[in-house]
């Protein structure tokens, strides 16, 4: 949700003067569809939520809702607003966070972004437990395989998942992302265990996006194999579940694949070949002349999480997995 600004301070816009509470409760009704329900969590009646927003509207010479009996929804000014609206309301969490005893004590609202998949699986939850243990912080979470632009979407805290292209960025590995070349079972006892890496350009591979250069290290020089296969997609859990279903072999990380090696679901082939490319989890943010307090307990609270090596990387009996 919307932090709640202190309703001292006021931000100019042209010749009207803007209540941040009112900024903060509009950007809350549109999130949640429903001006009573974001009043009620600004301790506030429907009426008088109703009424504050009217006022930033009249402040503002624009309608920027659109009211039925059921729900509300953004006019188009309305769409041009809240981004700006969001930026203000940021702007002032920064502000807070940048004196007194707000300087070490994370709070605000911290917007984040990472892979679907991975964010599912090792992130969501734990949420609450983030959430319980910095009270003074709310979470706007972005699940999306989109590579989407800090800066422009606003964006505190992105969770990028192998080689790095940004250099504007900052980044803090948060866990090294091992990768095997695995498969069920199933398909060995049907088509064979490649023996060489070269021997994958005979079998069904499947692909995440266009990744189909697989490269090695052999004691005779690295390996490149282009792999072909009649599967790919742009989500890993794709290409998961057609690995559990026998239908062939894929490049997997174990974030992903780490409980079905432990039972045997899946088993890892060509061990003896380490892929040539060493990958990892990182936290990358815009700027590093200034992280938020919120933005720091986020990343170190996920690197306590995750461990090191990673706790998907440790086998029940507590030894570490042999993976790359």
């Amino acid at each position: 949700m919307a932090s709640i600004p202190t309703p001292v301070p006021a931000a100019t816009h042209g010749r009207e003067r803007l209540d941040l509470l009112d900024v903060a409760l509009f950007v809350r009704a549109a999130q949640l569809a429903n001006v009573s329900a974001a009043g009620r969590e600004f301790s506030l009646s429907a009426a008088v939520a109703s009424a504050r927003i009217a006022q930033l509207e009249r402040s503002l010479g624009a309608r920027l809702l659109h009211r039925t009996t059921r729900r509300i929804s953004l006019t188009q000014d309305g769409e041009v607003f809240i981004a700006r609206a969001e930026a203000l309301l940021d702007a002032a969490d920064a502000a807070r966070a940048s004196v007194g005893r707000a300087q070490s004590e994370p709070q605000g609202r911290l917007r984040v972004s990472m892979p679907s998949s991975f964010g599912r699986q090792h992130v969501s939850p734990v949420m609450p437990a983030f959430l319980r243990r910095y009270p003074g912080v709310s979470v706007q979470l972005s699940l999306t395989d989109r590579i989407v632009d800090l800066v422009d979407a606003g964006v505190d805290v992105a969770i990028r998942l192998g080689a790095l292209k940004d250099s504007t960025l900052v980044a803090r590995r948060l866990a090294v992302n091992r990768r095997v070349i695995c498969c069920a079972p199933a398909y060995l006892a049907a088509h064979g265990r490649p023996q060489h890496p070269s021997d994958l350009a005979q079998h069904e591979c499947m692909v995440l996006g266009d990744q189909r250069d697989w490269s090695f290290v052999t004691p005779t020089g690295p390996v490149n194999v282009r792999v072909t296969g009649r599967l790919s997609a742009d989500n890993g859990e794709v290409l998961r579940d057609a690995l559990l279903a026998g239908f062939g072999i894929a490049m997997k990380s174990t974030w992903d694949v780490g409980p079905y090696l432990q039972t045997g679901e899946l088993v890892s082939i060509l061990d003896s070949y380490p892929l040539a490319e060493t990958v990892a989890i990182w936290a990358v943010y815009p700027s590093r002349s200034f992280v938020p307090p919120k933005a720091v307990a986020f990343i170190d609270f996920l690197a306590e999480h995750f461990g090191d090596p990673p706790y998907w990387d440790i086998e029940r009996d507590g030894s570490r997995r042999h993976a790359r």
